[in-house]
Order: C-alpha cells, then sequence, then structure tokens
C-alpha cells in the first residue's frame, strides 16, 4: 500500500478510478484534484460516505489546488477534454496538450519523487508532454492505452466465442487508435489458439472492433466518452506497481538504447527500475516474430506503435508491426530489415532497435 495517491480529473474517467483505488485499498490516501470549485470535492466526500459500506479506510480528499496532493507516491493524469461523436483522439491534441503541461509543472512541483500514469488523449503526445515538463526519469512516465485496448479485444472474443473472459488471453499493442495491433497468433482461449476457433473473416471483424472500441461508446452516449472500462484499466497498471506484482502489461513509454543490453538506471524508483532488465526478453520473443512475418493477416499495420512491458515495476513501449502469419516462429530482425519502421520518439528496443545518430529521434526533443 501507498501513502498517497493523487488523481488529476475529477471528470467520469477520474472520479471512476479514484473510487476503484480507494476499493482496492492501494493507497492510504486517494487525493482528487480538479480545477472546478466543489466537483472534486463533492465526489470525494461522497466516495468516502460509501466506505462503510464498500469496507475500505482509504480516505478520499477532493481539492482544487495541488497542496493535499504534495508529496504522492503516484499520479494519475485523466485531465482534459472529452471526445465528442465525430472526434480522433488526436483532434484533442492542443487542448490536452496545454493542460497536461500545466499539470506536469504542478507534478514536479509537489510531487518530484512520483510516478506518473498518463490517461489523457492522444495518450502518446501527452506522455512525451509529461515527460518533457517534468523533467522525470521515463521510467516514472508511463501511459495507459494497451491495457484498455487488451481489455476490450478479449472482451469481444469472449462474446463471440461464449466464453468466460478469464479464459481469453491476449495482448494488443501500438498506438490508441486505428494503429492498435492485436498480436492474433499470441491471442488463446485456455491455451488453444483463437484461430481453432474462429475465422479469418471473424477474427477480422473482432479486430476492428476493437480499433473502434472506444468510438463506438461516443456514439452511443453522443456527449461524452467510456469511463468505466479506462478506470479499470489505470487501476490495473497502479495495482502491479504498488504490489509490485511483476505483471507483463502493454503500456506507453519512452525506450532509449538497445533492449538485448540495455538496463533500467539505478536511479529510478525501486518498483520501477526493475523496467526490462528480467522480462523484456519474452517481449522481444513476441515482437520479432510479429516483425519478422510482416503485414499479411489480421491487424497489421507495419507503422504502429507497438506497446509492451511490465508493470509490476514498469513498461516498455517501441515502434513496430505486426505482421500475424498465425503459425510462424519468431526470428531475429535485422536492423536492415527493419528500416520501414517510422522514425518516432517511440522505438522497438525490446527487438534490439535504436534509431541511428543523424536520425530525429537521436537527439532531445
Amino acid at each position: 500500500m501507498m501513502n498517497k495517491i493523487t488523481v488529476v480529473g475529477a471528470g467520469n474517467v477520474g472520479a471512476t478510478a479514484a473510487q476503484r483505488l480507494a476499493e482496492k485499498a492501494l493507497a492510504r490516501t486517494v487525493v482528487l484534484v480538479d480545477v472546478i470549485e466543489g466537483v472534486p470535492q463533492g465526489k470525494a466526500l461522497d466516495q468516502w460516505q460509501s466506505a462503510p459500506i464498500e469496507g475500505f479506510d482509504t480516505r478520499v480528499v477532493g481539492a482544487n489546488d495541488y497542496q493535499p496532493a504534495a508529496g504522492s507516491e503516484l499520479v494519475v493524469v485523466t485531465a482534459g477534454i472529452a471526445r465528442k461523436p465525430g472526434m480522433s483522439r488526436d483532434d484533442l491534441v492542443r487542448t490536452n496538450a496545454e493542460i497536461v503541461r500545466h499539470v506536469s509543472r504542478q507534478i514536479k512541483q509537489h510531487c518530484p519523487n512520483a510516478i506518473v500514469l498518463v490517461v489523457s488523449n492522444p495518450l502518446d503526445v501527452m506522455c512525451w508532454v509529461a515527460k518533457q515538463v517534468t523533467g522525470f526519469p521515463r521510467e516514472r512516465v508511463i501511459g495507459m492505452a494497451g491495457v484498455l485496448d487488451t481489455a476490450r479485444f478479449r472482451a469481444f472474443l469472449a462474446e463471440a466465442l461464449d466464453a468466460s473472459v478469464e479464459d481469453i488471453q491476449a495482448m494488443v499493442l501500438g498506438g490508441h487508435g486505428d494503429t492498435m495491433v492485436p498480436l492474433i497468433s499470441y491471442t488463446t482461449v485456455a491455451g488453444i489458439p483463437v484461430t481453432h476457433f474462429l475465422s479469418k473473416p471473424t477474427l477480422d471483424k473482432i479486430v476492428e472492433r476493437t480499433r473502434n472500441g472506444g468510438a463506438e461508446i461516443v456514439a452511443f452516449l453522443k456527449t461524452g466518452s467510456a469511463y468505466y472500462a479506462p478506470s479499470a484499466a489505470v487501476v490495473q497498471m497502479v495495482e502491479a506497481i504498488v504490489h509490485d506484482k511483476k505483471r507483463i502489461l502493454p503500456c506507453a513509454a519512452w525506450l532509449q538504447g538497445d533492449g538485448r543490453g540495455h538496463r533500467a538506471r539505478q536511479e529510478a524508483h525501486p518498483p520501477v527500475r526493475r523496467l526490462a532488465a528480467r522480462r523484456v526478453r519474452s517481449v522481444r520473443h513476441v515482437l520479432r516474430g510479429a516483425l519478422q512475418a510482416g503485414p499479411q493477416r489480421t491487424g497489421e499495420d507495419p507503422g504502429s506503435e507497438a506497446v509492451a512491458g511490465r508493470a509490476g515495476g514498469a513498461q516498455e513501449i517501441g515502434r513496430g508491426g505486426e505482421g500475424d502469419d498465425g503459425r510462424s516462429q519468431p526470428q531475429a530482425v535485422s536492423r536492415k530489415s527493419a528500416t520501414h519502421l517510422p522514425r518516432s520518439p517511440l522505438r522497438l528496443a525490446a527487438c534490439g532497435l535504436e534509431p541511428p545518430s543523424n536520425s530525429p529521434d537521436s537527439a532531445a526533443r
């Protein structure tokens, strides 16, 4: 259990996340911060009054400033405007970047040792803004996307198979949107490949629905966006970090160097500094096979942002594609064969790739 966790943004995602954090007793105090006067205070009070019924002792506090959040060990950033029907996540970039920039300054001032989990959209860009403004080590700025996308994928598969979601094992990498890449070859039902149960056309439809999972909900709500599943996803990441559960979860984070030889910097927060040192080998094995196969079947996108990592201490993100041949054996990927990958700050370090010295990614941004 941590002493204090702060959630910035008392909207639907933030407030629901705060409630889940309290109910799971992941911290002694959960602070809910929002700029709208009275909203965080009212929601926090309402949640605290549910404690005798739900049986938790975590105190939930609301505030319009960051003083009550001082010293937080972990900060969840959900602040920003939500999508409306017809909007993409990228349409939010200018407004939400300014909001996250302001929030990041406050985090740097009041919570200098915190781990930051970013939820605001567009996710990858907001993670970059938070990292640059706070100046925190890359191991302490992480984004939530893949956990949510994976949950949606598993839910749709369970629905199609009439099976329990607990028996569906899957991983969705890539950007939080059209570039996400469900790894079909590594998707199983009680250990059996999903391709044994569902045809390619059916899987194609499920992958497409997963990519548009958020937009589908926005279209229904019309005046808001998803928040139950997103809040559950970020709380799963928080729980993995708080309890150092050594989970392997897809997420957004900044990679540097070669995943085969790189070791997390020792000055990182203790639960986070194990970043890629012990688990990246298994992730690299999956991603190499995905890249080697090339874009051939369901869900391939060689320009997608492949994300994989470890949330028991931390996570890794890279940039790459998924070519799913259903049966291919993972093989090594040479630097030459991977030159088609877009130049992005989000690199596929798990496959041993790094930008050349003259690429835009080799310089600080």
